[in-house]
């Protein structure tokens, strides 16, 4: 994608210890070992445990898929944090109506990571969007899927596991892993 500006992505849940800093961590690490320096990804909760690190066990499942849990601290959600972000992947469709509340400008650009996932797919190996700025202009193309072709609710969200058993944390990653995959996969196919 090699452009002067990294494509900047934001996950959001509603802690930030534990869906949205694995996709953070995830989504960056696969991202710049495909495509070093071309993108950033970072996360932030709507009522985040501020400065508290990654939950342990997520910790421990980031970095059982390869990444790097190491450093990270939890932020609030706030306009400044939005604002420059190019995608915004919200873990629910609450949290995406929160960041659309606080930046109506970004409601094209904001979705669900799975239901973004599942309106990418579609678009593999859409030679328009091969070049330099892909991730740019396929955001036009998936809102208007999105519009054009409204998912069911129940396969938008990815439930909260924090302090949860051990069962909820596995269905959290059934939710999330798949999705952000894709993501990654979809990178990759275009290398």
């Amino acid at each position: 994608m090699t452009t002067d500006t990294p494509f900047r992505i934001l996950a959001v849940c509603t802690g930030n210890v534990c869906r949205s800093p694995m996709v953070e961590r995830l989504l960056q690490g696969a991202l710049a070992s495909i495509a070093p320096g071309e993108f950033v990804i970072s996360s932030a909760g709507t009522g985040a445990l501020v400065d508290r690190p990654m939950d342990a066990q997520v910790a421990g499942l980031v970095r059982q898929f390869d990444g790097d849990p190491e450093g990270f601290h939890a932020r609030q959600l706030e306009e400044h944090v939005i604002r420059d972000n190019d995608l915004v992947l919200a873990l629910t469709r609450e949290h995406r109506s929160r960041v659309i509340e606080m930046a109506p400008s970004l409601l094209r650009k904001t979705f669900t990571l799975r239901e973004f996932a599942r309106l990418i797919a579609p678009l593999d190996g859409d030679s328009s969007l091969d070049g330099p700025l892909r991730w740019r202009t396929i955001l036009p193309k998936v809102a208007r899927a999105r519009s054009a072709h409204p998912s069911d609710p129940s396969q938008d969200d990815v439930i909260d596991p924090y302090r949860r058993p051990n069962e909820v944390y596995q269905q959290m990653v059934g939710e999330l892993v798949p999705a952000v995959k894709s993501l990654i996969d979809w990178e990759h196919n275009y290398r």
